[in-house]
């Protein structure tokens, strides 16, 4: 089963967009789990555009299900997670100009201290992962740095996958995620997903090798705007588990049994 984090962030931000006090992020986290969430992911970015301090500290003391924190890896917030303690931190890439996070982490240089951030978070018991482009290489140095899962950034895909006009196009952009999973996998990292996903897209995970978790916000947040959020949530994870959903080997000759 590929486990669902629901991503509150957007909330947070039409909470903000008129400085109310709702809708509250920790609220939705309730209704999220009541439709079958299994996690919950938020991201508290520098600027606090969106999920705010008080609401990371109300979502660890109130959750029965586990937090997956996002944070740059900055002094800060690595402060701020080894105080809270959530029950899994993911290190993303963040630039203030930004409309969202535009891609995976760079691990080509200066990784030493992203090294020693993850083990300062390991020794509190916080399970770390790392939000990577679908590289191979990307895997076997998330390996190194002592990471314990990867989320794939599923952003390009997405697009990619939404300007396909061939079924045998479209598996040829699920074959680079796959590719990128069984590395992941080889190195003894989970494999995790997230970024763009959408109704239209999600079902493709379940073909995507050793996949535990997708973690997947502004298409729920908007579909809840038509059923409600328990039901947008039931949704998302029929199309990343149920069968009925799985994208068929027989549509093209691009998927083998190996994705080397």
């Amino acid at each position: 089963m590929i486990r669902l984090g629901v991503n509150i962030d957007h909330v947070a931000t039409l909470r903000n967009a008129r400085g109310e006090i709702y809708p509250n992020p920790v609220q939705a986290a309730a209704f999220a789990e009541l439709g079958g969430a299994n996690n919950i992911t938020c991201h508290l970015r520098e600027d606090r555009r969106h999920i705010r301090d008080a609401d990371v500290r109300l979502l660890r003391e109130t959750l029965p299900i586990p937090l997956n924190f996002e944070i740059a890896a900055t002094d800060e917030m690595v402060g701020i997670a080894a105080q809270l303690k959530p029950h899994a931190v993911t290190l993303v890439p963040e630039k203030r100009q930004e409309l969202t996070t535009e891609g995976g982490l760079d691990l080509s240089q200066g990784t030493s201290k992203i090294k020693a951030q993850i083990q300062s978070l390991k020794d509190l018991g916080i399970f770390v992962s790392l939000f990577v482009e679908p590289s191979v290489k990307d895997m076997e140095i998330a390996h190194k740095l002592g990471a314990e899962a990867i989320e794939i950034h599923t952003g390009h895909f997405c697009r990619d996958m939404a300007r396909a006009r061939s079924t045998v196009e479209a598996w040829g952009h699920v074959q680079i995620l796959q590719k990128a999973a069984q590395a992941a996998h080889e190195h003894g990292l989970q494999v995790h997903v997230g970024h763009g996903l959408n109704y239209t897209n999600a079902q493709w995970m379940q073909v995507v090798p050793h996949c535990e978790e997708a973690n997947i916000g502004h298409a729920i947040i908007a579909r809840a705007i038509f059923v409600g959020l328990p039901q947008a949530v039931r949704e998302m994870k029929a199309l990343l588990n149920d069968t009925a959903f799985l994208p068929s080997k027989e549509r093209s000759p691009c998927l083998t049994s190996s994705v080397t």
